[in-house]
């Protein structure tokens, strides 16, 4: 029986270092994982990559005497019980004229909800010279049940893409948000099921 002993409580010890280091690797990854999503939108905010538009202070002090059609989408996810629209659908500004359009949401859930917006613009290669001075996007947006928000965007085309040969013949830009549910958020249903049984919402 004493030899069974030394030999079981290695063993044991051998499998608690594994699953010690199990858990810490996965941990790590997990980190790794919400680390990435501001990371990347950081990366994109600077670099203009994959449409992404570019953030600035102030407005352009050039403006050309030729104009660019800007077209807007609007979306929301499924998860989102949002009526989310562009109330500006196109506008023609000057190239490097400063504009602002307004977009909309109202929320048909008749719970608080927050969501939040990432955008992109296409063409891709148009990202990096449209500028906004003003945006709602990676913020943080909760709408009272029926409330409805209007969020303007005041933006300008950089007037250096008609300098660059990938750039120069662009006619139309779009800009298109989604709104997405904060990931931390219960679902509307769970909510739903549980006032409606009296339970305490988990």
């Amino acid at each position: 029986m004493t030899v069974s002993n030394d030999r079981t409580e290695p063993s044991n010890r051998r499998n608690l270092g594994v699953a010690g280091a199990c858990v810490v690797f996965v941990g790590t990854m997990v980190g790794m994982a919400y680390a990435a999503v501001p990371l990347y939108q950081l990366f994109c905010q600077v670099t203009g990559f994959g449409g992404t538009t570019q953030r600035v202070d102030q407005v352009s002090d050039v403006v050309l005497d030729r104009t660019i059609n800007v077209t807007f989408d609007a979306n929301a996810s499924s998860g989102l019980n949002w009526d989310f629209k562009a109330v500006d659908k196109k506008v023609t500004p000057r190239i490097g004229e400063t504009v602002q359009i307004t977009y909309t949401a109202t929320n048909n859930s008749p719970h608080p909800v927050t969501g939040e917006a990432i955008f992109n613009v296409t063409p891709l290669e148009a990202g990096a010279y449209f500028n906004k001075v003003q945006c709602f996007c990676f913020t943080e947006t909760t709408l009272q049940p029926g409330e409805t928000l209007e969020m303007p965007v005041v933006f300008f085309v950089d007037p250096a893409i008609v300098e660059s040969e990938e750039t120069k013949g662009i006619g139309t830009i779009t800009l298109s948000y989604t709104f997405y549910p904060r990931a931390d958020q219960e679902p509307v249903a769970a909510l739903s099921v549980g006032e409606d049984k009296g339970q305490p919402k988990l």
